[in-house]
């Protein structure tokens, strides 16, 4: 497959070793570790992702910046494993919080370039990476496939709906999986089990707009002026600022540069999946993310679990203050813990695949 060759699996082969690029707060990670894959580190520039990664998936973080690694630290973190999994989510958006840090937007793929660079270097005997489906029309994506293909792994990638790998929302994602060892590819899920907003968070106690759990600091929702408290009591689920009397439409909603943005100021639908789940979506004035039939925006908890987070995943340390940004971003930026679990089964099965000679695993996964 474009010059790429098959290696061979030791039949005792049993470890893993997992290296995280940009693990942010685990989320990828968690995946694959709850897929059964061994995450020996990860790497962010965020101080924040420390305690989620640590105490969710028992990896060691390493505060870094992925420029600045070299192949030997790569090297270090794998250890002695018999198959090596780097692993990935390079921030490619140009307006992204890590992308801001460069000096300009014609450097904003130089994420993307140092995981390539460290990729070649160390051939780990896996390459995964998750991103933004635009990536794909990039000549720079075109770049990292055709040196991963000289460096002779086997590559496919393909956009993927997330809401068939049962995170509840409508997010869609770029998957790359490369392989030494033989041709992989991500596995279908079952599309049937399609979760809905109500089934992901229709459990959660009910808060009132600016309210915290006592049970769960996490399960808090922003506080909304009055005219926002009208505003949500005006809206229905599914709907738009368009359903409001004209006295609570904002100024920007009048003019006709306003009526492009019908998305904001929404409730969520029960019966379907969530939006995509956004740095902000914690405020109600951002996007589609008012609660389905309580007056307020989601909760920071119920943003977590639309990203398919499990209800008790840890992101802050007994006492430490939550605050609004700080955790939406951790919880915007995560890669779904379950898209990062069918990436791990995948992985697993194509080891399975070429240790027993079976090849590879043409069933769906089970996500349940």
């Amino acid at each position: 497959m474009d010059g790429s060759e098959t290696l061979q699996v030791d039949a005792g082969a049993r470890t893993t070793a997992v290296i995280d690029l940009f693990c942010g707060a685990g989320g990828l990670a968690y995946g694959l570790k709850t897929a059964g894959l061994t995450v020996k580190a990860g790497v962010d520039l965020d101080p924040s992702c420390k305690y989620p990664l640590e105490t969710n998936t028992g990896a060691a973080f390493a505060c870094r910046d992925v420029a600045d690694l070299k192949p030997a630290d790569i090297r270090a973190w794998f250890g002695d494993a018999d198959v090596r999994v780097l692993a990935g989510c390079a921030p490619c958006q140009p307006f992204s919080t890590y992308s801001q840090s460069r000096k300009s937007i014609d450097e904003r793929w130089t994420l993307l370039k140092h995981f390539q660079r460290l990729a070649i270097a160390t051939k780990p005997e896996i390459v995964t990476m998750e991103n933004v489906p635009g990536l794909a029309s990039q000549d720079i994506w075109k770049r990292f496939i055709a040196a991963l293909r000289r460096a002779k792994y086997h590559v496919t990638w393909k956009e993927v709906a997330c809401d068939e790998y049962q995170v509840p929302q409508s997010r869609r994602r770029l998957v790359l999986l490369a392989s030494l060892l033989g041709p992989i590819e991500l596995r279908q899920s079952d599309s049937a089990l399609k979760m809905t907003v109500k089934q992901a968070i229709g459990d959660l106690p009910p808060l009132a707009a600016g309210e915290t759990c006592p049970d769960d600091p996490l399960h808090a929702s922003a506080g909304l002026l009055e005219v926002n408290l009208k505003r949500i009591r005006a809206s229905t689920p599914g709907g738009t600022w368009r359903d409001w009397p004209e006295d609570l439409r904002a100024a920007c909603h009048r003019k006709n540069t306003g009526k492009t943005y019908p998305s904001v100021y929404g409730r969520m639908e029960w019966d379907k999946p969530a939006p995509t789940m956004t740095t902000q979506c914690y405020g109600f004035g951002n996007g589609r993310f008012g609660h389905p039939e309580q007056d307020r925006a989601i909760s920071l908890r119920e943003a977590a679990i639309i990203q398919s987070f499990p209800k008790d995943y840890s992101f802050l340390a007994e006492g430490e203050v939550v605050t609004f940004d700080r955790l939406g971003t951790l919880i915007g930026n995560a890669v779904p813990p379950k898209l990062g679990e069918a990436i791990g089964l995948s992985i697993l099965s194509h080891i399975e695949g070429l240790r027993t000679g079976a090849g590879a695993y043409e069933g769906q996964l089970d996500l349940r």
